[in-house]
């Protein structure tokens, strides 16, 4: 029960209405608790449990609003199933919601609500819920006040917590505004529901609201009787404003007087309104004779006009059959027409074709002959620029001269490497310290023989002009390409060059006897036409006759015969020049392009081989120089790992120092702080130098891999061997201790999970309980998912390991993997769904990870939603799984749900070992459960799912599915996924 003050003012800001003289508010005052709560709920309510159950009717919960999709607080009314009705307490309104948008909130969180439930003191609604004026009041009363600051008088509080009270905006009173629209009535004040009022004014309502007032707005039945309550106790400061105003003047009438005088006003009020109501009735009656009036004109109209619409549509449908006969008439006269203008063109073309040709017989005959002379001119400035026969003849010159062959020192070379490689084998064989010492010896010794056989052969190779050698090939190679095409590695003889050499050579005497009788024909024609120039030359006084200038030949035939000779001869060059060739030529040109492919390509390999050697065995010199006669040593590791020692020492002191200062009976905070600061600086050192170690450990590897097998047996304490099978996974130097952690107990269901951070990186670290037996296989496999995490292709798709190591107090295996805070697939979409577009950006980076994964060997088999993770709703990572099981353990773990859809293969669960062909149908019912959280699939005989044809899905991922959620023999395979059209587009 709200114990309030009546009659002092509040500021409120109203935040729903309920009906005309019913609204929700909250007390301006309380703004901040407001903003405190919103944010306090916006933080915990995505991460809350999920209400299980029948909700407590006094109990908050939390709940997504479903408009702007934030949580806020309420209590549940009532519920059917699994959609309950809630009232949101710090606000009012009413909501109905499914059971996964309320969440249990914690004890500090059952708090009084921040809104209030305020009545018009004084009034009540005049009409029922369901009407059309209730609805009416509702909409006047919210478009006056929703979302406003009022002013209220608070005058009494019912039972069920309505407080009853007078509200103003500025001056206006807003009890009488809703009465003056007649959406309320007078009542006698208190509660209407059926329960009293806690507490009363003593005068009634009437204390505000006189008589003078009432005459304006409010409405009373004729012959009703207000009765005016007992008075009843109130507050000392409570007093009604009417009567502070008359105290100064005159005393407090009587009861009596003051009913009587208000029923007399009331009776004149009601005089008033029956003399309005039959003014009222005499004006509706006549509206009324009008209105009928009106009726019988406009019925009048209505017929006439009817009568006029017959008439005119059928002259439109005599118009429209005249209209057409027309039409026909001049379709028939058009078409004759046409056709006689087809024939007189047809004649006139005919006579002018014929006059044309006439006309220019001879022009045409030499515009003719002239094309043919430009087409062969420009096929001889084609062949003299060269054909693809000189091409190939020049490449076999090429390839057939200035050759580079294998250097003479590269046998030498090959030889010593393989006595140095025996040397390194026995190195690597060697398991006892005290042979080591001559076998090293040994060794160093053909080290020394190969770093002279290195210097000779890479002396004679800087001779070898193998850079332009490669390029004047790779040049070759590929003009002939661009020509010819591809070619066959088929072996082929250099009897070849040859035979194409003799064919060319015939080719071209062809050719050119060809060209020969071209230029005498031709030849013959212009000196003819020389003579003709001469001939109707008027300035040659004594122009010589035609049959005197022309050679014995030109004149024995006349002029029409040289023209066809000459075409004739043009004809036959150019049919030489762009024939295409017969099977035996073409088989002679593609042997010699085949052999020049060939050559080209071994003299490559030849060359690339050399040029491989001779990088490689740069480099060895380089190392020789270094490591000649000495071995690398492993002083600064050691000399690391004594400093990080001396810190761990130290950061556990300072621990015990500051868990003593905690303890104590006077806390010291300047001392706790102090000493907080040192344990962070100690702690950072520490990583620093762990980082340091793993650098240094990360060089002798490579040297150990390298010329220097027995690094691992010499410095046995460092414990080489196992940096190097792990690929540098596992670091000793760590320890579960050393860490300033958080526990994630929202996300430790199954193992326990603590954030920390670690050099500069917030991690998060997963402990796994291991044994003697279980810890090298933990090693090896979490090994296999950090090889193909960091040394696959360059989008993995993989939360990347950090580092693996083993508690030294407990018999604990932690897994260190970046934190990615509510970047849970599965939280994610409880909070805020992903959309359609986000799921396929997501789970494009899953099927990345169970690429890389499948291509290194490594089967997954815990895909769900708790492990997939979302980074910024732009990238997916497929999570690591746990070391400790294998395959055939993960598909088993309870969590392989999506939803209430099975994620485990049916093969796997009719009793077949775990393949990666279940990774792919877990995949495919992540889909599934992403566009229909809220569907039941149900299973065919063969345990794979019924037919999702029929469901609203995008077109490429409806034919995608069916692949994915079929027998595995059939499912298709991660390199295959992405490159469906589903994904293809991202």
């Amino acid at each position: 029960m709200d114990k309030t003050v009546p009659g002092k003012m509040e500021l409120v800001g109203v935040t729903h209405v309920v009906d005309a003289i019913t609204f929700w508010a909250q007390n301006v005052s309380d703004d901040p608790a407001v903003e405190r709560m919103t944010s306090v709920l916006s933080a915990r309510c995505p991460t809350a449990r999920r209400l299980t159950g029948n909700p407590c009717p006094q109990k908050v919960y939390g709940a997504l609003f479903s408009e702007d999709r934030c949580w806020y607080r309420c209590k549940v009314q009532h519920h059917d199933d699994d959609k309950f009705t809630v009232c949101y307490i710090d606000y009012g309104n009413m909501e109905l919601v499914s059971r996964s948008s309320l969440v249990e909130l914690p004890e500090d969180l059952q708090t009084g609500c921040l809104a209030k439930k305020y009545r018009f003191w004084g009034f009540h609604v005049n009409s029922d819920e369901d009407s059309q004026h209730f609805v009416q009041g509702k909409i006047f009363l919210r478009n006056l006040i929703y979302g406003k600051k009022l002013r209220i008088q608070k005058k009494s509080v019912c039972f069920d917590g309505t407080i009853l009270v007078h509200a103003f905006q500025g001056d206006l009173d807003i009890g009488e505004e809703v009465m003056k629209m007649k959406f309320a009535k007078l009542s006698i004040p208190g509660c209407r529901e059926g329960s009293n009022p806690t507490w009363q004014d003593p005068l009634g309502p009437w204390g505000l609201r006189t008589p003078e007032r009432a005459s304006q707005g409010d409405t009373v039945q004729a012959g009703s009787q207000v009765l005016v309550p007992k008075p009843r106790p109130a507050f000392p400061e409570h007093v009604p404003q009417v009567l502070k105003e008359k105290s100064t003047t005159t005393a407090l009438q009587p009861a009596s007087l003051l009913k009587k005088k208000l029923d007399q006003e009331l009776m004149e009020e009601n005089e008033r309104l029956k003399e309005e109501k039959s003014a009222q009735h005499r004006s509706a009656l006549l509206l009324g004779k009008e209105l009928t009036e009106a009726q019988t004109e406009l019925q009048r109209m209505k017929d006439s006009r009817m009568r006029d619409a017959i008439e005119i549509q059928k002259l439109k449908e005599d118009n429209g059959v005249l209209r057409q006969k027309a039409d026909e008439l001049g379709k028939q006269l058009r078409d004759v027409q046409q056709e006689l203008q087809v024939t007189k063109q047809q004649v006139t073309d005919s006579v002018e074709v014929a006059d044309k040709r006439l006309e220019t017989a001879v022009g045409d005959r030499l515009g003719q002959l002239a094309q043919k002379v430009e087409s062969l001119r420009g096929v001889r400035e084609a062949c003299a620029r060269g054909t693809y026969r000189d091409s190939l003849l020049e490449a076999i010159d090429i390839v057939a001269h200035n050759g580079i062959s294998s250097p003479a020192s590269l046998e030498k070379l090959e030889a010593v490497w393989r006595e140095y490689d025996l040397a390194q084998d026995m190195v690597k064989a060697c398991h006892k310290r005290e042979d080591l010492e001559e076998l090293i010896e040994k060794r160093n010794g053909v080290r020394r023989m190969l770093a002279v056989a290195v210097d000779d052969f890479i002396q004679e190779v800087d001779g070898l002009p193998i850079s332009k050698r490669m390029d004047t090939l790779e040049a070759v190679g590929a003009s002939l390409t661009t020509v010819f095409g591809s070619f066959s590695m088929e072996e082929v003889g250099d009897e070849t060059f040859e035979r194409f050499r003799q064919w060319n050579s015939q080719k071209q005497q062809e050719t050119q006897s060809v060209k020969e009788g071209t230029d005498e024909t031709l030849k013959f024609l212009c000196s003819w036409f020389e003579k003709v120039v001469k001939f109707f030359s008027l300035s040659s006084e004594s122009p010589p006759p035609l049959s005197v200038t022309a050679p014995l030949s030109v004149t024995a035939m006349g002029v029409d015969v040289l023209l066809q000779r000459a075409e004739l001869s043009l004809c036959q060059e150019l049919d030489v020049s762009l024939a295409e060739q017969n099977s035996r030529d073409m088989e002679i040109v593609s042997s010699a392009f085949h052999r020049v492919m060939q050559r080209i390509g071994k003299e490559q390999s030849l060359l690339r081989a050399v040029r491989e050697k001779y990088l490689l065995n740069s480099q060895f010199q380089e190392e020789v120089l270094r490591w000649q006669d000495d071995t690398p040593k492993a002083d600064q590791l050691f000399s690391i790992k004594k400093r990080i020692k001396n810190l761990r020492s130290q950061l556990r002191w300072r621990l015990v120092e500051q868990g003593s200062l905690e303890e104590a009976e006077e806390v010291d905070l300047p001392e706790i702080e102090k000493k907080n600061t040192e344990i962070e600086l100690t702690r950072n050192a520490l990583f620093q130098e762990i980082g340091l170690e793993k650098e240094e450990y990360r060089k002798l590897a490579v040297l150990a891999r390298g010329g220097f097998p027995e690094l691992p047996l010499l410095y046995h304490d460092a414990d080489l061997l196992s940096f190097m099978n792990s690929e540098g996974l596992v670091v000793k130097s760590l320890d579960r201790d050393l860490f300033a952690s958080v526990p994630l107990r929202e996300l430790s269901s199954r193992r326990p999970l603590v954030c920390t951070e670690f050099q500069g990186q917030q991690v998060v670290l997963k402990g796994y309980c291991v044994d003697a037996q279980s810890e090298a296989s933990t090693v090896e496999r979490a090994t296999q998912y950090y090889r193909a995490s960091m040394f696959g292709e360059e989008q993995k798709g993989l939360l990347p390991l950090l580092a693996l190591f083993f508690g030294k107090s407990d018999p604990m295996a932690y897994v260190m993997v970046p934190y990615i805070p509510c970047g849970m697939l599965q939280l994610v979409q409880n909070s805020s769904p992903l959309n359609t577009s986000e799921i396929t950006t997501v789970m494009r980076g899953v099927v990345l990870g169970l690429r890389t994964l499948h291509g290194s060997g490594v089967i997954h088999g815990s895909l769900h939603p708790s492990n997939v993770f979302v980074f910024g709703r732009e990238q997916g990572l497929l999570g690591d799984f746990d070391f400790t099981k294998d395959p055939d353990q993960r598909v088993a773990d309870p969590r392989m749900l999506a939803g209430a859809l099975s994620l485990v293969a049916p093969e796997v669960a009719q009793g077949e070992p775990p393949s990666p062909a279940c990774d792919m149908y877990a995949l495919g019912c992540l889909l599934l459960w992403l566009h229909f959280p809220e569907v039941k699939f149900a299973l065919k005989p063969d345990g794979c799912l019924s037919d999702t044809s029929e469901m609203k899905l995008d077109p490429r991922l409806r034919i995608l599915l069916p692949q994915l959620l079929c027998s595995s023999s059939r499912r298709l395979a991660a390199s295959d996924v992405l490159s469906h059209d589903y994904f293809s587009g991202q």
